[in-house]
């Protein structure tokens, strides 16, 4: 049987917890962590909000050396390598992009992180174009802490859950914050 692309990922929230919610992907529903802050209608850099909205996915990055294959999936993926980093610093010209570390003086997200939350990243097409500095940045799909634990602002799913769903993604899907 062959596996067609999801065109509609939906994120809702738990009653109750604004921290927690599902991920909705065809007859699927794959539980998530959200922002600290819960799902926010107006996004900016630190405020640990989730953005609500439809975001095309861009793409991602897995790490090598934590997964022991390439994950499948039909959108553009690469691997991390150390020094790979994500600028938040809205005083920067690299704001919201991707960046090689170290960055004296300037704010940026390691990629290459021990913990394991970045080692299957989606980026999420928020503030991505136009950039506009203090709206967001580094707003991803990624792998959730234990206990499903808050992001800053991000959607996190168990990584075998992660895995799987990326196979089925493509880049016409949008993940649609609700």
């Amino acid at each position: 049987m062959k596996r067609t692309t999801i065109p509609v990922l939906r994120v809702r929230p738990l009653v109750g917890d604004r921290t927690r919610g599902h991920l909705i992907a065809g007859s699927s529903v794959i539980p998530c962590a959200l922002g600290r802050s819960g799902i926010v209608q107006v996004k900016r850099e630190g405020d640990g909000g989730s953005p609500r909205g439809a975001f095309r996915l861009r793409g991602g990055v897995y790490r090598p050396d934590h997964l022991r294959v390439r994950p499948r999936t039909a959108l553009p993926l690469r691997a991390t390598r150390p020094g790979d980093g994500w600028c938040d610093d809205p005083r920067d010209r690299r704001y919201n992009r991707p960046v090689r570390l170290p960055l004296p003086g300037i704010s940026a997200e390691e990629m290459w992180r021990q913990d394991g939350l970045y080692d299957l990243v989606i980026d999420l097409d928020c503030n991505r174009g136009p950039i506009r500095p203090g709206r967001g940045s580094a707003i991803f799909m990624h792998v959730a802490r234990p206990g499903y634990r808050p992001t800053e602002g991000c959607v996190a799913l168990a990584q075998a859950d992660l895995a799987r769903l990326l196979r089925r993604l493509g880049p016409r899907t949008m993940l649609k914050i609700q």
